[in-house]
């Protein structure tokens, strides 16, 4: 079977407001239904305006860090305020963008964006992404008596690439990883090291079809993804490896002169 992929229009909301209720809306409006087997792809900025992550700039104090690394980065000081706040560690940057950890979210600025929010505010990560997308996965199996997968989405630059792609910020009911090891490739070889970065893969898919302007589609439906799908809990563990782990921050600690 073929896989497809439906976005969903839906209305922009201004206030905090039930993903929940607001999903089975959009959803009615698009005369489209949830099936089982589904993986639901939802906007983490669509989440993050339902818990109200939205924060006025002229709001923000400046501490005496926020000064320094808004002077050292080229960044606007309460931007960088925030990107204090929202941060676990700040690995460096170039002018204009810190590169930083949050929650096991590496990210330029912290994942903090301007896109649609209004002048003068920012938007923040959401909070508790796991919780959120296993609530939804469950409130839609007691809803409809079906499984679906739930993959919290964002846009990402990747390094060494131009332009921004997918990516899995949270999930829930699906498994995020497929372990390829021990499988051989085509010339009969043992795959060592190798998994697929399933929820990943079905992230840049939806996101694609979901555009990253005003197309205003925050909910996108994967379907005949192939993904396996799961009732138990995920956590962050299974997507995400430490700063520590990472071959490109590894790597660019030790750089080599030619």
């Amino acid at each position: 079977m073929q896989l497809t992929v439906l976005p969903l229009l839906a209305e922009r909301m201004e206030e905090k407001f039930d993903v929940f209720e607001v999903l089975f809306e959009t959803l009615e409006k698009n005369n489209t239904k949830l099936q089982d087997g589904d993986v639901l792809v939802i906007s983490t900025k669509y989440i993050s305006n339902s818990q109200g992550r939205i924060i006025e700039l002229q709001k923000i104090r400046i501490s005496d860090k926020g000064s320094e690394i808004s002077k050292q980065f080229q960044l606007k000081p309460e931007i960088a305020e925030i990107i204090i706040r929202e941060s676990d560690k700040i690995f460096g940057g170039i002018a204009g963008f810190v590169i930083t950890s949050a929650d096991y979210i590496m990210a330029p600025n912290a994942g903090i964006d301007k896109s649609n929010a209004k002048k003068g505010s920012v938007i923040l990560y959401p909070t508790n992404p796991f919780l959120i997308a296993e609530q939804i996965y469950r409130k839609i199996f007691l809803k409809l008596f079906i499984h679906v997968g739930i993959i919290l989405v964002d846009s990402r630059l990747m390094p060494g690439r131009i332009g921004t792609s997918g990516v899995a910020i949270a999930c829930a009911g699906i498994e995020p990883v497929l372990d390829m090891r021990s499988k051989k490739d085509l010339d009969g070889n043992p795959l060592k090291v190798t998994f697929q970065a399933v929820v990943d893969n079905l992230a840049t898919i939806a996101n694609h079809k979901m555009g990253e302007g005003a197309e205003s589609k925050p909910f996108a439906i994967v379907r005949n993804s192939g993904a396996k799908l799961t009732d138990r809990k995920i956590n962050h563990s299974e997507m995400a490896i430490s700063s520590d782990q990472c071959i490109y921050v590894r790597g660019l600690s030790n750089p080599v002169k030619i």
